[in-house]
């Protein structure tokens, strides 16, 4: 694969293209200063619940302007990202995080003006002005919050404070991914790579034991040493979200979160427990990897490397047509919307120092995803592309399908539109393989996607919950407690089959969904429920297809729970969680038995 040294040497190609955001600096500060006005005016309806008329003008006031404030705030993240560190990138990204929150602060008024409205009269409205009908959804979403909502000065004061104080993720990434010197690695070609958190789990794949033993060692040695400042950061960003959530009269995050997604503490029982319940299938599985292997010992940095050795390295234009026939079961409307990515350079393929780590899609309610990621040839690159887009083809339905409003999703529902394609992905390499070797992978990346997704995301989803209860109990959150609440988990999960060294306690430090405020569950969730709907889709089952292209067309009007309902799922019911963890299992089995020409069963 080759390597860059900057963006600059990166052809055009394989750049996002942010064009259809603003043309040029001028162009967009000529937006940013139009907006800024447009902010500034929003603060003149004040009052605007005692007319249903001028609530009206409003809400469609406060959608436009706020979808050209995410216009801005998106196109100046997406810059940054490119590359960390650039001054007036910084500037740019600063000034417009400075307008979103000025956005926040002139419509603060509006809840609180609402919430002051009893029944009749807030049900009068919509008799007065049937025009609002098209914001009903939002407003009972938002009078539901009514006995959590304050005084306009009370959430102007918190959202004043969460604006100055709320910046411990952008601290984070900074020092993870530019400040810190994290050794250089000599690879077995006789070049000598640097080490970054954008190649970390990378060179975890390399064959070589000793490489990925002296990437291991040298990139935790730096982690080591950021540990107590990791742990204050995230003490005081759990804190800070353990206040809100007490001020705005919930009894912690937790609930907050909860009562934010409309969904039981069930839910989260029923993934959990059946997940704990079943750690043996994991077990099993790392098992299997300890025996392929053939070490006495397996470390951590041995659970990365492919179970099936592979060269094979991908163009970025070979895994765009494996990508693109791999969702051709999902039909023809999506696969126009899939192939739109790659005609419009939505994505930004390549690495290089300096670069934001790891890979995401950012949308807005008026343009489609942009695609960051770090393309290195492999499989898993691949399958970036595959999840990615899935997110880019879901927020285009999103939008084709709902009015400004109502142009989001939940995380829950957005990952399962990623999750699903990677398992697409996954079957298409095995069912279009030319080699055992090749099946292998494919058999092999799908189990690891499940393993990560489902097993780990709610290993690290109980970690978090143990770090706000010790918070909420008054403790503080250290990187010794840290580094215990870790090794503990991977005993639990990893059993005798992997040696806890004194490196793999670090590796909270990189996860950045801690500062995402219970994300990890979602991911966990979503591929449960991915993989329920790819096995029946996979079996020509029409009536899962159509709902499911339903299901990615559902706005943000719909409770997560009522989305689902679309694809006849019941979060609640443990059977979702269940038949992800057999499917599982059958696909240990089945690489199982093929690795060692046992007799092939089917997954």
């Amino acid at each position: 694969m080759q390597k860059f040294k900057n963006r600059s040497e990166v052809p055009k190609e394989y750049k996002w293209d942010l064009t259809d955001f603003f043309q040029s600096e001028e162009e967009f500060n000529e937006c940013f200063k139009k907006t800024e006005k447009n902010v500034q005016k929003l603060i003149e309806y004040k009052g605007c619940t005692k007319d249903s008329s001028l609530l009206y003008e409003f809400l469609r006031k406060e959608i436009e302007v706020l979808s050209e404030v995410e216009s801005l705030y998106a196109y100046a993240y997406l810059i940054n990202d490119q590359e960390l560190g650039v001054k007036e990138s910084i500037e740019r990204k600063n000034k417009t995080t400075d307008l979103l929150n000025l956005f926040f602060q002139n419509v603060n008024f509006f809840e609180s003006e609402l919430l002051e409205l009893d029944k009749n009269s807030f049900e009068e409205l919509f008799k007065k002005e049937p025009k609002l009908a098209g914001f009903k959804s939002d407003l009972d979403h938002a009078y539901r919050r009514k006995e959590h909502i304050l005084s306009e000065k009370e959430e102007n004061i918190i959202t004043e404070l969460t604006n100055a104080m709320d910046h411990f993720e952008d601290l984070s990434s900074n020092l993870l991914n530019q400040e810190h010197d994290y050794g250089k690695v000599k690879l077995e070609e006789g070049t000598t790579e640097k080490i970054a958190t954008n190649n970390y789990h990378f060179l975890l794949q390399n064959n070589n034991r000793n490489i990925r033993k002296k990437v291991y060692t040298s990139f935790n040695k730096t982690l080591d040493q950021y540990g107590g400042t990791a742990a204050g950061l995230l003490n005081s960003y759990v804190k800070a979200n353990n206040t809100i959530a007490k001020l705005h009269h919930f009894e912690n995050a937790w609930n907050s979160k909860l009562f934010e997604l409309n969904l039981s503490n069930q839910v989260f029982n029923a993934l959990v427990n059946t997940t704990e319940k079943h750690v043996s299938s994991y077990q099993k599985y790392i098992q299997l990897r300890k025996n392929i292997l053939g070490y006495d010992k397996l470390y951590y940095y041995d659970t990365k490397v492919d179970l099936v050795k592979s060269d094979k390295e991908y163009s970025i234009e070979e895994a765009q047509e494996i990508v693109k026939k791999s969702i051709q079961p999902l039909g023809d409307n999506y696969y126009r919307k899939f192939n739109k990515i790659f005609d419009n350079h939505y994505i930004d393929y390549c690495q290089y120092p300096g670069k934001y780590s790891g890979g995401y899609s950012c949308e807005t309610m008026t343009h489609d995803s942009r695609i960051l990621m770090s393309f290195n040839g492999d499989l898993v690159s691949v399958s970036t592309i595959a999840h990615e887009g899935g997110h880019n083809v879901h927020h285009q339905l999103l939008n084709e399908n709902n009015p400004l409003q109502y142009r989001e999703q939940t995380t829950i529902v957005a990952e399962v539109a990623s999750l699903l394609n990677e398992c697409l992905l996954s079957d298409y390499i095995v069912k279009n393989a030319k080699t055992k070797e090749e099946k292998l992978v494919g058999i092999a990346h799908i189990i690891d996607v499940i393993a990560s997704n489902l097993f780990g995301a709610v290993r690290e989803g109980k970690i978090e919950q143990e770090m706000y209860e010790l918070v909420e109990d008054g403790g503080t959150i250290t990187q010794e407690f840290m580094d215990n609440l870790v090794k503990k988990s991977y005993k639990k999960y990893f059993g005798n089959y992997v040696v806890l060294d004194k490196n793999i306690k670090n590796s909270w430090i990189i996860r950045s969904h801690y500062y995402n405020n219970f994300y990890l569950y979602s991911y966990a969730i979503s591929i449960c429920v991915a993989t329920n709907i790819a096995q029946r889709v996979l079996e020509g089952d029409k009536k899962t297809l159509d709902n499911y292209l339903k299901y990615l067309g559902v706005g943000c009007d719909k409770w997560t729970h009522e989305t689902f309902e679309v694809l006849g799922i019941d979060l609640e019911d443990k059977s979702v969680y269940e038949n992800a963890i057999h499917y599982f299992d059958s696909l240990v089995e089945q690489f199982e038995n093929l690795y060692y020409d046992k007799e092939v069963g089917e997954a």
